[in-house]
């Protein structure tokens, strides 16, 4: 991990700050440093996208963020450095050296560390220019808006996705010299109706039968309303869950919808959410598309809508279907 170079004066974040976006959020910033001492945080995790948007990430004590009277010589404006040669799509060897600057506005507490965690999201800037480094998917995202607005054609674009996923009891797989496997197994998958579980109860979902059965069939019930409530205490806004149609434990969650950016960072959010919280009840969670042979697959309907100044512009109350 590399250190940055320090921006030695002032005016340079009171006014426009290359490394900030604009003009530096110092009240942001010091409200997330009240809440690391309001919480008794311990452990400051910050994240960032990849290319294939997974996210990355890397842990500082939070004595790093504490009483810092200067915060223009701080992680806030600075950043920290790592290594841009390590993530996928990212930079070359010889070019390896990227700043990350975590987005006060991003601090949540984080929902699944046992250790007194406080989670922010951060940008990616190049260390030579001081710009924001044009591969990283939330800078992309934060330019299409800008792009959007500049147009005229509106001024918010609002996204609002309903991600499946499975829920599986165990997975393994291999790829060795001479073989090759992949085995799936769920409590609750058709296939199982017939094994010595002292006792099968035969509370199994028929493929493609899956879509809003009550528990008992419905095992993942209790598992979803935790994690949903693990959601809502990290800012999600949730609207309904469910079992989906498949067999085996697929499930859906659907997030309130926002715009662009924070929308993303939601559902990062939620994905990770999800993850650990099936890891810390014995299971395992995937997004994989199509990961059973002869039931459905999990897909992610996408809800959009463009606005402005506060109207839908795909409304028109006498146009066909109500569309403009």
């Amino acid at each position: 991990m590399t250190k940055s170079k320090s921006v030695k004066t002032a005016d340079k974040v009171k006014t426009k700050n290359p490394l900030v976006n604009g003009s530096f959020n110092e009240k942001a910033a010091r409200d997330v440093m009240s809440l690391i001492k309001e919480k008794g945080i311990k452990i400051i995790d910050l994240k960032f996208n990849d290319m294939p948007g997974l996210w990355q990430h890397f842990s500082i004590p939070a004595t790093e963020l504490k009483d810092m009277p200067d915060l223009t010589r701080s992680i806030w404006v600075d950043g920290i450095g790592f290594d841009g040669s390590s993530i996928r799509g990212f930079q070359k060897i010889q070019e390896s050296d990227m700043i990350m600057i975590p987005d006060p506005s991003t601090a949540v507490i984080d929902p699944v560390c046992e250790v007194p965690t406080l989670s922010m999201i951060c940008d990616i800037y190049d260390p030579l220019t001081r710009k924001a480094y044009t591969r990283d998917p939330r800078y992309i995202a934060k330019k299409a808006e800008k792009y959007l607005k500049e147009t005229g054609i509106a001024d918010t674009v609002y996204f609002g996705p309903e991600a499946e996923f499975f829920i599986f009891n165990s997975i393994r797989f291999d790829q060795t010299e001479n073989s090759g496997y992949y085995f799936i197994d769920s409590n609750e998958a058709d296939w199982n109706t017939g094994r010595d579980e002292n006792p099968n109860l035969g509370y199994k979902i028929r493929f493609k039968e899956g879509y809003f059965p009550v528990p008992p069939h419905d095992s993942m019930q209790d598992l979803r309303s935790r994690i949903i409530l693990k959601m809502i205490e990290a800012g999600i806004n949730i609207e309904v869950h469910h079992h989906e149609v498949a067999t085996a434990g697929q499930c859906e969650i659907d997030i309130k919808y926002n715009s662009l950016t924070k929308m993303a960072d939601d559902l990062l959010l939620y994905k990770y959410i999800i993850k650990n919280m099936a890891k810390q009840n014995g299971m395992v969670a995937t997004f994989m598309p199509k990961p059973l042979f002869a039931d459905n697959g999990s897909g992610m309907h996408c809800h959009q809508s463009l606005w402005k100044n506060g109207k839908n512009i795909f409304f028109n109350k006498s146009g066909y279907a109500l569309l403009s």
